[in-house]
This record gives structure tokens, sequence and C-alpha cells, in this order.
């Protein structure tokens, strides 16, 4: 698994990466504009909706269309490789919506048992 040239470092869409299911979620109605993406996804920045969208497009599961006119105008659409990530991800929310519950309170256990050891050690 930690093998060198394991394929796991290779996998373009990671548990950890935040914006980029997002990403892949705004663009299944259709081909959207970087302004038309910052929408919907409020509180990602420029920067990292930049980033975002490249390495989508750099593995293949997004494209970006410039057009020649003036303003210049780009769009982003999703690729059949990156529609076949829908079926996971729904699993994932299916996952997520069955097992939160459990998420949180060992959040929140974990919380107290911080504070109580903090406690503990300063007294």
């Amino acid at each position: 698994m930690f093998a060198e040239g394991c394929p796991s470092s290779a996998v373009p869409i990671r548990i950890g990466e935040k914006w980029a299911g997002m990403v892949l979620v705004c663009l299944a109605d259709g081909p959207r504009r970087f302004s038309e993406l910052k929408v919907p996804l409020r509180g990602v920045t420029p920067k990292v909706l930049t980033e975002t969208l490249r390495a989508l497009e750099r593995d293949g599961m997004i494209t970006r269309t410039a057009y020649d006119e003036m303003p210049p105008r780009v769009e982003y659409a999703l690729t059949d490789l990156g529609r076949s990530l829908f079926a996971m991800m729904h699993a994932c929310r299916e996952w997520a919506e069955a097992n939160l519950p459990d998420v949180l309170a060992a959040r929140e256990a974990y919380l107290d048992a911080q504070a109580e050891a903090r406690t503990r050690d300063a007294g």
C-alpha cells in the first residue's frame, strides 16, 4: 500500500480535497464560467478555485474551453470521466448521512476527553 509507485498517490480525487467534488457537482447540469462557479461555492477563494479547476482539468475530469471573443469567455465542463465519479460520490454522501451522528458524537467525546486531560494536567 505504501510502496513506491503505488497507484494511490495518483488518485485524482482525494478524500480531503474539499472543493473538487463540489466543482464536479456544480458542473453536472452543464458548462459554467468561473464567475458562475463562485456563486454556489461561497467561501472558495479565487486562487483555490483556480487550483482546483486546473487539477481537475489535468486529471481529465473537466475540460476548459476558451472562446475567442471580446471580452474573453472561458467555460468549464464535465468529461465522461468526471461524470463517472458521481456514483462513488453518491455512495459517500449516503454513508455520511447514515453515519454523521456517530462521527459528531465521536468528535464531541474526543474534545471532552481532551478538555478533561488538560484540566487534570493543569491541576
